[in-house]
């Protein structure tokens, strides 16, 4: 099994849940800007999406797409408990987390990274973003997880999206309840060796 990755990119939270997983895999870094791997492949013939994270699991198949991916391997690791069981209402309320993340944090950042963007449009974008970080900080109020006190798959999706304040010089303590949260996840191990991995921390 194989993931493609770049660095700091939102494949590292596919990264961090393999190791959460205890999942066997190997890296490939992928540069996002030539599409090309770190062995010289064309990335575009693994990924016609030119993207990542990209999984490619040992049967030959390839798996795109970080929620798919990340819920993929959770069903692998059942008994790492990073998700619910599928079905369930609790399953559920992790795959309304998901979409939040993806649709209104991970996709909130993108265009900030645009440097091309006009200020106005910058300054209405992160008034947005920081609306909905708002809204996180309040609902981790008394949790030490988004699922209250089971660490899932949606926590290292966050996580992954918060480190990219740094980017911006934001600093996370204007969220208390998410400042925390930061810091708790990044104590775990496979954190911080997903991290090293990836020669972050």
């Amino acid at each position: 099994m194989k993931l493609f990755y770049s660095p700091a990119a939102c494949s590292l939270a596919s990264h961090i849940a393999l190791r959460e997983a205890g999942i066997p895999f190997e890296l490939e870094r992928v540069d996002l800007a030539t599409k090309t791997t770190d062995t010289g492949m064309d990335f575009t013939t693994v990924s016609a999406k030119g993207y990542v994270p990209a999984l490619a699991l040992d049967d030959g198949s390839l798996l795109t797409e970080g929620i798919a991916i990340l819920l993929w391997i959770a069903g692998e690791g059942p008994e790492k408990g990073l998700a619910p069981l599928a079905g369930t209402m609790e399953y559920i309320r992790l795959l309304e987390w998901l979409a939040f993340i993806s649709t209104e944090i991970h996709k909130g950042f993108s265009p900030l990274f645009n440097p091309a963007i006009p200020e106005a449009a910058k300054s209405a974008l992160t008034a947005r973003l920081f609306g909905r970080l708002a809204y996180v900080d309040d609902e981790l109020t008394g949790r030490a997880f988004l699922m209250g006190d089971k660490f899932s798959v949606a926590d290292i999706y966050l996580f992954t999206t918060l480190r990219w304040l740094a980017f911006f010089q934001v600093e996370l303590t204007r969220w208390p309840n998410l400042a925390v949260f930061f810091e708790r996840i990044a104590a775990r191990p496979a954190v911080k060796d997903a991290l090293a991995a990836e020669g972050l921390s």
